[in-house]
This record gives C-alpha cells, sequence and structure tokens, in this order.
C-alpha cells in the first residue's frame, strides 16, 4: 500500500524544535464561519448573521485552514489572523460553501503574503472524483451534466482552473506591478487514498477503514478519514494532533463510524450539525420533485442534534463543539438539545469563537453565557465582545 503524505519542509518561518520540546503551544481553533450551506442565511431569528464555515486549527503562530466558505479572508482578519503564518488549507469536500473563497485566498492573499518563500502554503483536498454521481431517482427526465469535458475535478485541477479565471486581472499586476503568481504562494495537491481499502465514488464511498496520514510538519500531525457525505466522493474529516491535544472536524457527514474511529479519545470535536425539523417544514408545503430530491440529500448526508452527542460520546471525546449549522439562523436553544445529552464540556460555535483543544485543560476560563452544559466563550474573544467588530455581524 502507498499513498503520499505531505512533509512540510524546514524553513526560516519554522522552529525547528521537535513537537516534543515546545511549550505553550496554546492549541486552538478559531470558528472563523459557522453557517453550513450554499447561501446567505438572513438574520431574522439570529443575534447575527454567520459567515461561510471554515475554521482556523492555530498551533503557537502557526495557522491550519479546514475550508475557505464565504467571507473567509474577511474573518481571518477579523481575528486578528496573519496570513503569513498561514501552513496549509485543508479541504473536506469540494462543495462550494466549503471552497467559494479559495479564489479570494489566493488572489487577494499575494498583497497579504509578500515575497514568495521557500514553503509553499499546502493546498489539500480531494482528487477527481472519477465518475458522475448517479441522477436522483426523482429526475422526470434527462439530466445533462455541466463541463462534460471535466465533469468532478479535483482539487489541484479546481484550484488551476480558479487561477485561470483570473486570468485577465493576475496578469496585470505580473506584468505591471511584478506580483508573483499565486502558484508561488500555494501547493495544490490531491490526497491520495490508500489503495487497499475498497473505495469506489458510488458503490462504496465511505468503506470501513482506517485513518491515515496525510501531512505533517513540526507542530501538527494530520489524518484524514473517508466521511458519509453522499453524493460527494471522497469526503473527508481531518485530526490535528499536536504535543499538546488534539482536534478532529467532523467535515460533512450522516452519522459514520468512520468519524468515531478518526476521533477516538480526541480533546475536541468540531462536528456538522443540521435541524431536520426546520427542514420538514422548510420544503413540506413545497411538492416539487426539486424540493423532495432536496430533502432526500439532507437527510442522507447531514446529523441530526441528538446523534453529534452520541457520536462525540461513542469516540470518547473531551469536549463538542458544533458548527456547519444548517440553518444558520435558527436560535441556539434548537442546538443546546445536544448538550443536554453529552457529558463533556459543548459549545454551540459563533463565528469567531474560540475553543482551546489543549489536552485536559478546561476550554474557557469565562462561566458567563452558560446555557446547560455550555462554558461559554472567553471574553474579548468573540466579535460580540468588541465593539469595533460586533458592529460587523449585529443583525
Amino acid at each position: 500500500m502507498f499513498y503520499m503524505v505531505y512533509v512540510l519542509r524546514q524553513s526560516e518561518h519554522m522552529s525547528n524544535d521537535a513537537p516534543s520540546q515546545q511549550q505553550n503551544l496554546n492549541p486552538r481553533v478559531v470558528t472563523l464561519g459557522t453557517a453550513g450551506g450554499p447561501r446567505w442565511w438572513s438574520a431574522d431569528t439570529a443575534a447575527h448573521s454567520r459567515a461561510g464555515i471554515a475554521t482556523a486549527v492555530c498551533v503557537g503562530d502557526a495557522v491550519y485552514l479546514v475550508d475557505a466558505g464565504h467571507g473567509v479572508g474577511r474573518q481571518m482578519m477579523l481575528a486578528g489572523l496573519n496570513l503569513r503564518d498561514l501552513r496549509g488549507i485543508f479541504l473536506t469536500h469540494l462543495h462550494s460553501d466549503h471552497t467559494i473563497d479559495l479564489a479570494s485566498l489566493a488572489i487577494f492573499g499575494l498583497f497579504e503574503l509578500g515575497t514568495p518563500r521557500d514553503t509553499k502554503i499546502a493546498l489539500l483536498g480531494p482528487g477527481d472524483r472519477g465518475a458522475l454521481p448517479p441522477t436522483s431517482p426523482r429526475a422526470t427526465g434527462p439530466v445533462a451534466p455541466l463541463n462534460p469535458a471535466s465533469p468532478t475535478p479535483g482539487t489541484r485541477e479546481m484550484f488551476g482552473r480558479l487561477v485561470d479565471a483570473f486570468a485577465t486581472d493576475l496578469n496585470d499586476r505580473i506584468l505591471d506591478s511584478l506580483r508573483p503568481s499565486p502558484h508561488a504562494f500555494f501547493d495544490a495537491t490531491d490526497i491520495e487514498l490508500p489503495g487497499d481499502i475498497g473505495y469506489h465514488p458510488n458503490d462504496n464511498p465511505t468503506p470501513t477503514m482506517e485513518p491515515f496520514e496525510i501531512y505533517r510538519d513540526d507542530l501538527v500531525t494530520v489524518t484524514a478519514i473517508l466521511v458519509e457525505h453522499p453524493p460527494v466522493a471522497p469526503a473527508f474529516a481531518f485530526r490535528f494532533d499536536t504535543a499538546e491535544g488534539s482536534v478532529t472536524i467532523s467535515g460533512d457527514t450522516a452519522p459514520c463510524e468512520n468519524l468515531v474511529r478518526l476521533a477516538r479519545g480526541t480533546d475536541l470535536l468540531l462536528h456538522e450539525v443540521i435541524d431536520f425539523d426546520y427542514m420538514e417544514t422548510f420544503y413540506g408545503s413545497d411538492a416539487s420533485e426539486v424540493a423532495r430530491a432536496s430533502l432526500d440529500h439532507h437527510y442522507k448526508s447531514h446529523t441530526g442534534v441528538l446523534d453529534t452527542a452520541r457520536l462525540a460520546t461513542d469516540a470518547g471525546a473531551a469536549r463538542l463543539a458544533l458548527h456547519h449549522l444548517v440553518p444558520g439562523n435558527r436560535p441556539r436553544s434548537v442546538w443546546q438539545a445536544a448538550g443536554d445529552a453529552f457529558d463533556g464540556e459543548f459549545y454551540i460555535s459563533e463565528d469567531l469563537d474560540v475553543i482551546s483543544f489543549a489536552r485536559g485543560a478546561a476550554a474557557s476560563d469565562s462561566d458567563r453565557e452558560n446555557p446547560g452544559k455550555n462554558p461559554g466563550k472567553n471574553p474579548g474573544e468573540n466579535s460580540l465582545d468588541n465593539p469595533e467588530l460586533a458592529q460587523t455581524s449585529a443583525a
């Protein structure tokens, strides 16, 4: 069996100390954006609107980004994260709500990143699906796929196409302003699956398997596993292990034993969630086949509120935080049922929350805003605690 592990070479911006010698890494996630779905959720029933799904995993000064939903660059700036500290971008899957602002990171990032460095920023995500998904049985006639010449591009091809689409802009800047190309900063690579797991994008997209390593540097080891998000294939969950703690990020998935296997004993499980009651109400009055097919997708591809608590318990996770909230404008009380069913620390993530995944330490020293067992947020670490930032997120 062979598959590629992305090993980041040492360079001037990286410590030469081994992880076991690192101290005060303060491992934490910043929930940059917490809404799921390819839409802008209205703020009618929420304290403020949510940005698209994106999570920064921070270890010391190093930043690793999981997914690039709408507004990710702006959210990084609001969180005080420096793009020059970004070591890797990890895409759980290639749905647009997880990738829509990848181009803005690559292109606007030119003005933040400065001079290309010896070690590029790793961009890791699913490879080419290899086959189109089956058409919904609710279809009443032929359905024509987009771009039949290459209908299922993977991460490497998608990134190349995005950059090419902005060639007019980029060539102006490259030739007139002597700016470097995005390719000088980012190294886009498709995650290679182990060859002996029996994977097939349609027949067996989520085979029972063991986690496998995809990335390693002096601070983190990142492992991945296939999760269940049909018709998407491949779809990944990721786990970041450090000398001081671990975090597992589910990606989009229905309840899945592979996810439990990856998250075993993790210090923090960040899991997607959907309100199925809302979905029934939303689609219930629409008898169209489009609405029925959409509802079919949600039930087979996402995780309900109580199931997130069960999965976290089965994995032995110390802390559970919900994100990728669908819909993104439901009140916190909808999600609190998971906290009531989980014995560990529980969080309903808001945009720009900071949650520690340090091993054995309390994730929050604050006991304010404590619905149920939710320890709340550290003062000053959420945009609503900062008068300057609150203006951007208040409803």
